[in-house]
């Protein structure tokens, strides 16, 4: 987020999502006085990290767009993916 300080609101936009809004709201609502900046300082963590991950993802589709390889450091697992898929198969999934 910008400057702006965190509020309800600003939390319940950042979220994205209206299952999540909705779980926020519920849970700040019900939260006992003593709980209150817990369960605040909780979905603000969430919503920043959400906003941070849309950031990314628009940055990554920007450098796709321009034809780059996307920023930052990746780790190629297709051989352990594999692998495990494999392993699944054979044994299953327990």
């Amino acid at each position: 987020m910008s400057e702006q300080p965190w509020t309800i609101e600003s939390i319940r936009d950042a979220l994205g999502s209206p299952t999540l809004a909705q779980r926020f709201l519920s849970e700040i609502n019900r939260a006992p006085a003593h709980e209150l900046l817990d369960v605040f300082a909780k979905w603000q963590g969430v919503a920043q990290r959400t906003l941070d991950a849309v950031g990314r993802g628009r940055e990554i589709a920007a450098a796709e767009a321009r034809g780059e390889e996307p920023p930052g450091e990746w780790t190629d697992v297709t051989d352990r993916v594999l692998a495990d898929a494999a392993r699944i198969r054979t044994h299953g999934a327990a």
